[in-house]
């Protein structure tokens, strides 16, 4: 068996220029070592898998750099930036404060600070889940970050920047890691498959996009799987198959429906919907997502709102012309406590059914109190 390597590991970025979606925290980053207005202790916060451990090690290798590019970039010929690509660059320590997160743990680390580094102007300090910490362990941490010695720079990671001390917080730099929006998913999922020869229907890429929530590292791994699963020809079909994603087409249907009262239509698509395994909260839910982008397609200054794939627009825009805005609203209404009812529902499919018999009578309703 070949030694298979991951695509968040074969595509982690290596460069500022190369992380996805955080271009504000790059170039800050970028401006402060060319002016050379570095600070001693920055702290990276967001969500999951959006690179702010990448951006992290981008950043350690580059303040050690010997021959940095005129882009400020590393050369990864040097002898630090060699020693950091083969992982055993003595001026780089991480800690995972998940499972270090003892008093002993950070004064193991405190010990490490007083050395200065072998190679280089700078010692790192990663530490990455910090708000893991003990509070005694905090505690202990903070003299160091207070007055640390000229040549440690500290970078905390950490997905709740709430469970982190203010003192320790006022001490950092702080950098927000947006979510990656789905556009620069899908673009760099584009670049991937091209690169591996792998055949991509931009249709399904945008399904894994919408399914990773915001973290590159999770559209990566959904992707590898889906080119299993597959046998590397990534189909619209092939994502919603093995997502168990319900087609949009499904949706489409739906309204059309409702829009011209054919309730037994709804419910037989509803029963169709059932039988391939979806959950009824799921398609509540899908509905409703489905209806805010028909309403955001009402006017040309909240269409950049609607991140789907072009085809699939161009119907949002039609069904859109045919929905009137008060439609939409009562029956984003109507969902949202038909979502509220069908959790603690015991017969959750006669939820579902009355809320499609009442959605789809939503026309004919309005029209009624129009008239008296």
């Amino acid at each position: 068996m070949s030694n298979f390597v991951v695509s968040a590991r074969k595509y982690r970025p290596q460069t500022f220029e190369s992380v996805v979606g955080q271009g504000s925290v790059t170039v800050t980053l970028k401006n402060s070592i060319k002016n050379k207005q570095m600070a001693q202790a920055f702290l990276f916060f967001g969500s999951r898998g959006v690179g702010k451990t990448t951006t992290a090690r981008i950043l350690a290798k580059t303040i050690n750099c010997f021959n940095l590019s005129a882009d400020i970039e590393p050369c990864n010929e040097c002898e630090s930036c060699k020693s950091f690509n083969e992982g055993h660059s003595f001026n780089i320590l991480e800690l995972d404060a998940a499972s270090n997160n003892s008093v002993d743990d950070i004064r193991n680390l405190i010990d490490q600070v007083r050395i200065a580094p072998q190679v280089g102007n700078h010692k790192i300090f990663i530490i990455d889940e910090v708000h893991m910490l003990s509070t005694a362990a905090f505690n202990a941490f903070l003299k160091t970050l207070e007055e640390p010695p000229a040549h440690a720079v500290f970078i905390l990671a950490t997905t709740e920047k709430h469970k982190i001390l203010p003192t320790i917080l006022s001490r950092c730099q702080i950098f927000d890691f947006h979510r990656i929006s789905i556009a620069d998913i899908v673009k760099q999922l584009q670049s991937i498959a091209t690169k591996e020869s792998i055949q991509a229907d931009e249709k399904a890429l945008h399904i894994i996009a919408q399914k990773a929530d915001g973290a590159m590292r999770d559209a990566l791994s959904i992707f590898d799987q889906i080119v299993s699963f597959s046998n590397r020809n990534v189909t619209y079909e092939a994502v919603l198959e093995n997502l168990n994603v319900l087609d949009y087409d499904y949706y489409f249907k739906v309204v059309d429906a409702a829009i011209s009262g054919n309730i037994p239509s709804n419910l037989l698509t509803y029963n169709d919907i059932l039988s391939k395994g979806f959950d009824g909260g799921q398609f509540l839910i899908g509905l409703a997502e489905h209806l805010r982008n028909l309403l955001v397609c009402k006017d040309d200054k909240t269409l950049s709102l609607l991140e789907v794939p072009n085809d699939i627009k161009a119907k949002y825009q039609a069904q859109s012309a045919n929905a009137e805005q008060e439609f939409i609203l009562v029956g984003l209404d109507l969902l949202r406590d038909a979502e509220i009812q069908f959790k603690s529902a015991k017969n959750k499919r006669l939820i579902v059914e009355i809320s499609l018999m009442k959605f789809t009578s939503i026309v004919s309703t309005l029209k009624k109190q129009a008239v008296s």
